[in-house]
């Protein structure tokens, strides 16, 4: 296997299973984790707390199911980019988890709220190199 091919098989892989993992919690947002899902709804924010829950839950299915159907470029990288941008737009919701002390997802004190800050950005790097969405971005900009 050549490390373009191995490179494509990586990406491929970790785009579905991105998109497996989004679908999962999108569903998850609708049903069985609703309140754990609560818990990450800022109290600063101006919406009822449930529809920020069950739309970020829609939200999440439809971007899976994106990935999932997505592999052409540049619609490939689109969806990848705009995955990235929802987690960069979900973190203010991690912040408040972790500064106004609540409990979710078994994240019950200080310090193993404060780790899982840590892996969002790593959401978005994942989402942006599983679908080459920098390059495909590029190409678009670059088009006439």
């Amino acid at each position: 296997m050549t490390s373009t091919s191995a490179r494509r098989l990586t990406g491929a892989v970790g785009q579905v299973a991105l998109g497996v993992m989004l679908l999962v919690a999108g569903t998850a947002h609708l049903t069985v984790a609703r309140q754990e899902f609560l818990a990450q709804v800022p109290s600063w924010l101006p919406l009822d707390a449930d529809l920020v829950v069950v739309a970020s839950g829609v939200v999440e299915i439809c971007l899976g199911l994106a990935l999932l159907a997505a592999w052409r470029q540049p619609v490939r990288g689109l969806a990848g980019a705009v995955v990235a941008a929802f987690f960069v737009a979900v973190f203010p919701g991690n912040i408040a988890q972790f500064t106004e002390g609540r409990d979710g997802f078994g994240l019950d004190t200080d310090a193993a709220r404060a780790v899982r800050l840590i892996f969002q950005p790593l959401l978005v790097l994942w989402a942006l190199a599983v679908t080459d969405a920098v390059s495909a971005l590029r190409s678009l900009h670059r088009r006439p």
